[in-house]
């Protein structure tokens, strides 16, 4: 969605360096009719205790896309900390005069880290926006941000720094090898702030391939 250029001023804020927001196309095509079946687009990836990997240890993965092509989502319960709307707004030179509030950034993946993605409710819309199943939308145009500030934004959002992403066959090869469950999505677990329970409710929702 947006970029955040080491070439900039870099405002310190959350632990991590927020430099210019850019807008940016989406990194991959979204879901279609011709996606693959069974998809897990609009579902979650919820990582098993055999995947020691650091960056995705208990993660829980919302799935943006699951196709022929590959497979992206972002993980949702790896928060940084937050970030004022209005200097997000002004890294992506627009007017944050007099915006309060602030939005909690989080980890998103380890691909393209330094850029920006929303996922919220569909209750928003806005151009550069896709609804991905029945309670969760991703944006990829700045437009969000001026209705977020205007209080039009959507009702709850979630602000992620990067994606996972999976080549053609590689997220099938680890979930057979054990490494990740499918879940069942549920909007409070993609959106609300009870980071040390995700893992354990996203779990419990698992579905298991007989």
């Amino acid at each position: 969605m947006y970029a955040l250029s080491r070439a900039q001023p870099a405002l310190i804020a959350a632990g991590f360096l927020l430099g210019a927001v850019l807008v940016a196309a989406p990194p991959a095509p979204l879901p279609s009719a011709r996606a693959q079946s069974p998809s897990l687009t609009g579902q979650l990836l919820v990582a098993t205790d055999d995947l020691t990997d650091p960056r995705f240890t208990r993660a829980v993965i919302f799935v943006i896309r699951h196709d022929a092509d590959g497979a992206m989502g972002m993980i949702v319960n790896r928060p940084l900390g937050e970030v004022p709307l209005a200097a997000v707004l002004e890294q992506a030179d627009m007017d944050g005069t007099g915006v309060a509030g602030s939005v909690r950034m989080h980890v998103g993946g380890p691909v393209e880290a330094l850029r920006i993605f929303v996922l919220h409710t569909p209750d928003y819309a806005g151009p550069g926006t896709a609804r991905i199943g029945n309670e969760v939308a991703v944006t990829f145009q700045r437009d969000i941000l001026a209705a977020i500030a205007a209080g039009r934004g959507p009702k709850q959002a979630l602000f992620t720094l990067g994606y996972a992403g999976w080549a053609p066959g590689q997220l099938e090869a680890e979930m057979k090898g054990g490494f990740w469950h499918r879940a069942t999505s549920e909007a409070g677990i993609v959106f609300d702030d009870a980071y040390a329970t995700k893992w354990d409710r996203a779990m419990a929702r698992r579905r298991i391939n007989l």
